[in-house]
């Protein structure tokens, strides 16, 4: 997420689970400046809808409305606003695609929608798509999260993901005047090592950046609940990570550490890509 940031894309179904998406969308956009555009994908069957015509009506009209309200909402804090609905068999494909179509720089997310037996491990099926093929990076935002406002968390592993990962967390927390932590997790202790010399690169970079930073390092077994502690208690209310691998049997199992960073948080996370990956066929 680098700055200055010049496009956002709001991926929205309107539902109750995008609400916290929604406002942060709109906050940010206000808070740069930016022009909102939003994304409302619709499933599409088109064999069912030729035989009920109807239903094809009546979902653009509730989608029409739920924009219209979104729309209401940003116009109230100055936000030139633009909304498309794209239908497709597949949401995170026309999310993905309108991203691309427009050279979007951030997709903003909600983190998951109907709950499942894996809900409270996982992102969304759609969300977990989106992070693995956008082209850009996504910003992953809980129902009851805010801009925000009071420090942010890097998790730092010294690859090339984290690199750019420090940049953008770097970037952002010159741009709000806020602290910044830098914590590196070595799952074994032979480790620890390592994830000091981790952090003490990070920290130059984003020093060097002008953030104000601290680091500190710990050895565990499951890094997400370090990189969550540490989030707790510094305060801080936005976590950024580097995106690496999000493998469909990965998946399915224990999930990335960015996932399940993502998944359990109550703020937002920022997951900074190397670049999309190609759409499965």
């Amino acid at each position: 997420m680098a700055f200055p940031l010049r496009k956002i894309l709001l991926a929205t179904e309107g539902t109750e689970f995008d609400v916290g998406a929604e406002r942060l969308g709109i906050d940010l956009a206000a808070g740069e400046r930016l022009p909102l555009a939003v994304v409302l994908p619709l499933v599409s069957n088109p064999v069912y809808l030729s035989l009920a015509p109807e239903l094809e009506e009546a979902t653009e009209a509730e989608a029409a409305a739920k924009l219209a309200a979104l729309r209401r909402r940003a116009v109230q804090k100055s936000v030139v606003f633009s909304a498309v609905v794209r239908r497709g068999e597949e949401p995170f494909r026309e999310i993905v695609d309108a991203a691309r179509e427009s050279g979007t720089d951030l997709i903003v997310l909600r983190r998951r929608g109907k709950r499942s037996y894996l809900a409270n491990l996982l992102l969304g099926e759609m969300v977990h798509t989106v992070i693995g093929h956008a082209p850009c990076d996504v910003l992953i935002v809980p129902r009851a999260a805010q801009l925000w406002s009071r420090g942010i968390v890097l998790a730092a592993d010294g690859s090339s993901h984290s690199d750019r990962a420090t940049a953008a967390a770097a970037a952002l927390a010159v741009r709000y005047g806020l602290p910044m932590t830098i914590v590196s997790v070595a799952e074994k202790r032979a480790g620890i090592e390592a994830a000091k010399r981790n952090v003490e690169t990070a920290m130059k970079a984003a020093s060097a950046l002008g953030a104000r930073v601290t680091g500190r390092t710990a050895a565990a077994e499951k890094p997400y609940e370090v990189i969550l502690g540490t989030a707790q208690e510094t305060g801080a209310d936005l976590i950024v990570i580097g995106r690496r691998g999000l493998g469909r049997i990965e998946h399915l199992l224990l999930g990335s550490t960015s996932e399940q960073v993502a998944s359990r948080t109550a703020c937002p996370v920022l997951i900074v890509q190397q670049g999309g990956s190609p759409l499965p066929g």
